[in-house]
């Protein structure tokens, strides 16, 4: 085996918040490289490659958000220099601003790219990685549900909601990934610099990981749907939600709420940051990818019962706003679907 020291430092940086499948999955899959390949072809492990450490602001062992024991390896003041520091998923709402919290890890994040580590951040880990100010000026993903959160508290940085993974800055020393198991393409990510393209390839085979090249365009609409605090406004999205299907809806929900047109546009936009028309057709294409995935309707008969008569119309929309035409979602999503809501044999 090569001296320990030798090997790369991937620091995977563990607070309270942190959610521990995340940490501890990245942290499995940094330890397999070079070494689970040929423990499945050979019959015996071969030499681990890279060195993965969890560290913290102290050593003391504490519970992650959901009850795991986090025991850290290290301190921060303690890591040795390390190659790429993670900040791993975190447990916190949309919206919950870290704003004068991890005064520590901020300054810590910054010493380590200033010294030339890259920063990684999976899933909302890119909140604490955006409060280093790094992330300004430059493209930055995270979790669908969280882009527009990430937007709001840090307008300099350019939020990519579609993208699933994102490499920026000077020598694209920092790498984001976007939503869910999505930190496993991170790994592979950091895993093919560190080691090489071949050694992450068969750790995806060993793992049967699927690299998840459609980004998160079929699910980043859905925050867009969430209620507002104007009444007006929350009762026309009410409205849309039950008669999206129906003709001239943005007329009708401006006679809903009293308002001129003109007006009624200029407020609905403001208050949800969508325009009349982009909020039905997101509660459209919502339905209509519900449809693709749970019926073997026609592609034209789901475009009228959500309220297109121009099917083509619909499949060029379709693909525009989810990056994917109607037939492949419901290749995709439908399998999927299909495939969860199986019966699981009998052994």
């Amino acid at each position: 085996m090569p001296d320990r020291d030798q090997r790369p430092v991937v620091a995977l940086l563990a607070v309270p918040e942190v959610t521990a499948s995340t940490l501890y999955g990245m942290y499995d899959l940094f330890a397999a490289a070079g070494r689970d390949w040929d423990f499945l072809v050979k019959g015996a492990p071969g030499d681990p490659r890279i060195r993965p450490l969890v560290v913290s602001g102290a050593r003391q062992g504490f519970r992650a958000i959901n009850g795991v024991w986090i025991t850290p390896e290290s301190t921060l003041h303690d890591c040795p220099r390390a190659e790429v520091v993670c900040v791993p998923e975190l447990f916190v709402a949309p919206g919950e601003s870290l704003a004068g919290r991890y005064a520590t890890e901020i300054r810590w994040l910054r010493e380590q790219h200033a010294a030339g580590a890259t920063l990684a951040a999976a899933c909302s880990g890119a909140l604490l990685l955006a409060e280093t100010g790094l992330l300004d000026g430059l493209d930055a993903t995270t979790h669908w549900g969280y882009c527009d959160a990430l937007a709001r508290s840090h307008p300099a940085v350019k939020v990519r909601a579609a993208r699933a993974l994102v490499a920026a800055g000077e020598g694209q020393r920092i790498v984001m990934a976007g939503g869910g198991t999505s930190w496993q393409d991170l790994a592979l990510f950091l895993i093919a610099r560190l080691i090489g393209v071949e050694e992450a390839m068969q750790l995806a085979k060993v793992y049967l990981i699927d690299w998840h090249n459609i980004g998160q365009q079929p699910f980043a609409a859905l925050t867009r749907a969430r209620q507002v605090d104007d009444a007006v406004i929350a009762k026309c999205q009410e409205w849309a939600a039950l008669h999206y299907d129906e003709e001239a809806p943005v007329a009708a929900m401006a006679s809903l709420s009293d308002l001129p047109e003109r007006s009624f546009k200029r407020r609905f936009a403001k208050v949800t940051g969508m325009t009349p028309m982009e909020y039905v057709q997101t509660l459209r294409l919502e339905e209509a990818k519900h449809m693709l995935e749970t019926t073997d309707l026609p592609v034209e008969a789901i475009a009228n019962e959500v309220g297109y008569q121009d099917a083509s119309f619909f499949g060029r929309l379709f693909r525009r706003k989810v990056n994917l035409t109607p037939a492949q979602y419901r290749k995709r999503f439908g399998a999927l679907r299909r495939s969860l809501a199986a019966p699981i044999a009998d052994a």
